[in-house]
């Protein structure tokens, strides 16, 4: 007989095994290692998306830092309309943009993120297809192209992107996030979905 390994148990009354409204409460209490713990739970997620906004991992550490201590400072204004999670990305957001304003730093971004429905495309195909010779050619100085075209996007149309394509937030939480309604997260999508998918296809027709 195979014996199983035992499944640890996580005591509800640590903040490892609480639920974050209840570590919510008790860091506005002034519990850091509430805080802590909710900081340990999506520090990761909020790094990646910032991380996709800037290309620099220095910067991306920085800016997580600062809107967890943002974060921090203004907990008694945090209303509880929202997940925690939720207002912790809005913040996180926000401090990215005003940085990507304050610094026009080079984006980075993977093909493989961007949802273009590409199969519709036949020069795209051509020149990302694992199975054609340009793609060696041509895949390095495509993702040059399309840095360069993410980089003309405004901050909220190339955000609306990230949250979508990289960090699959649905529509309803990226509403949530930025602040807009969700017909305002669709237009943007839409409309830098096209703009790259345009540039990118004007690029592949070139090549």
């Amino acid at each position: 007989m195979i014996m199983s390994e035992p499944v640890p148990i996580v005591d509800s009354n640590t903040p490892a095994g609480m639920l974050e409204g209840d570590l919510v409460k008790r860091a506005r209490r002034g519990d850091l290692e509430a805080y802590d713990e909710l900081v340990k739970r999506y520090q990761q997620r909020i790094y990646a998306t910032i991380y996709h906004m800037t290309s620099n991992h220095e910067d991306a550490n920085d800016i997580a830092q600062d809107s967890f201590i943002k974060a921090y400072s203004a907990l008694k204004s945090f209303k509880g309309g929202s997940t925690f999670y939720t207002w912790l990305y809005r913040i996180a957001v926000n401090r990215t943009i005003n940085f990507l304003k304050q610094r026009k730093n080079k984006h980075h971004f993977s093909l493989n993120d961007l949802d273009f429905n590409t199969e519709n495309n036949p020069d795209l195909v051509a020149l990302i297809s694992d199975k054609t010779p340009v793609r060696e050619v041509g895949l390095t100085e495509l993702q040059k192209k399309l840095n360069e075209a993410l980089m003309k996007l405004s901050e909220p149309h190339r955000m609306v992107v990230v949250l979508h394509d990289v960090q699959g937030q649905s529509h309803e939480e990226i509403a949530e996030i930025m602040d807009c309604n969700i017909g305002t997260v669709r237009s943007r999508l839409f409309y830098a979905r096209q703009q790259l998918q345009g540039f990118l296809s004007e690029y592949a027709k070139l090549t």
